[in-house]
């Protein structure tokens, strides 16, 4: 467990000595009840486990452990033991029997058992492990870890870009960056209303953080309607830097379907901050075209099929069923093996 002290130091400032002190002692509380809940919940599913492996014969033995058990538990400590919370502990302790033990992970980088009731209703090891891990690095709170898993995170960054074909280990890596549909449920506009680029711009900038999120790992805000000159003044309209690919990314935002002129904009827009802007030690700039909708004849004619560093990307105004997520990857797929194929011939 951390030390307070590990990280205190003495700023001649006694107010901001005072409240570092105290808001790192409620944080150690705060982590010390959150270990010691995730603690009681593995070894009530551990004990759990053991009792219905003496009735492995009988189907109906767990649930009648289960059912008598909550209601023994009910009386004595009131909410929070019903027979549904019970069979959480009885997964919990399945899906992570090594959590508490000794060769388990350390204690300070254990989730919320908010987190881990999320996570065991994930049924595929891999994923499930996938998400945990991000959860711990990017310190997703509970709130953003639902709506990752709720909008099939996972497949739209990883799994959908993970195409056989992909040669070039550079360009798999930023395509994991690169997510398509973007879900942007809290931009809060109604998918009937009639709105502009403006608007959407507005939008984004007001619920920025959440943007960020959703764009995914190292994502940091560089400018709005970034000024841009050559012979004449150019106006970006989104403009980021991630810190983890090394390089400027240029988000042209579009409100109907993408078109060849929007792709012939945004190629002169990277080449102009490669030139202009691009500092000697970044990456090459890339630029996404985030649309209401594609089109299948300018992703397989125009330069998107060759160009490295330019890509479009839908977003999506509402949370879609995970069904028609997995269409939409699907579809996504079938878009970029063609444009793979032509790049082959």
């Amino acid at each position: 467990m951390i030390n307070i002290l590990d990280n205190y130091k003495n700023t001649s400032n006694i107010v901001n000595d005072v409240t570092f002190i105290i808001d790192e002692s409620k944080n150690k509380a705060y982590r010390a009840i959150n270990t010691a809940l995730v603690e009681r919940n593995w070894l009530l599913g551990y004990r759990i486990s053991h009792e219905i492996l003496k009735g492995r014969s009988r189907a109906e033995y767990g649930d009648k452990v289960i059912s008598n058990l909550s209601k023994v538990l009910t009386e004595k400590y009131g909410n929070g033991f019903n027979s549904s919370e019970l069979h959480k502990f009885y997964k919990f302790y399945k899906l992570y029997p090594e959590i508490v033990a000794p060769s388990g992970p350390q204690l300070d980088t254990l989730l919320t058992w908010s987190h881990y009731k999320i996570l065991i209703t994930i049924e595929d090891k891999v994923v499930r492990d996938w998400y945990e891990k991000e959860a711990i690095k990017e310190t997703w709170t509970r709130d953003t870890l639902q709506r990752n898993v709720s909008s099939q995170y996972y497949y739209r960054i990883l799994k959908n870009q993970n195409i056989k074909g992909i040669k070039d280990s550079e360009e798999l890596n930023r395509l994991e960056f690169i997510k398509s549909p973007l879900i942007t449920e809290f931009l809060n506009i109604p998918n009937s209303y009639e709105y502009k680029e403006s608007d959407l711009e507005k939008s984004i900038i007001d619920n920025l953080q959440k943007f960020m999120i959703e764009l995914g790992k190292g994502y940091a805000f560089v400018g709005r309607q970034y000024h841009i000159r050559s012979n004449n003044d150019y106006y970006i309209d989104l403009v980021f830097y991630n810190y983890i690919l090394k390089c400027f990314v240029l988000i042209d935002l579009k409100t109907s379907k993408i078109t060849s002129r929007d792709v012939g904009q945004m190629d002169m827009y990277i080449k102009m901050f490669d030139k202009l802007k691009r500092n000697s030690d970044d990456n090459p700039t890339i630029g996404i075209i985030l649309c209401s909708d594609t089109d299948e004849d300018v992703l397989r004619y125009s330069i998107l099929n060759d160009y490295n560093n330019l890509y479009a990307s839908k977003y999506k105004l509402y949370l879609p069923t995970e069904e028609q997520i997995k269409n939409e990857i699907l579809s996504n797929k079938s878009i970029y093996n063609i444009q793979k194929e032509l790049l082959e011939i």
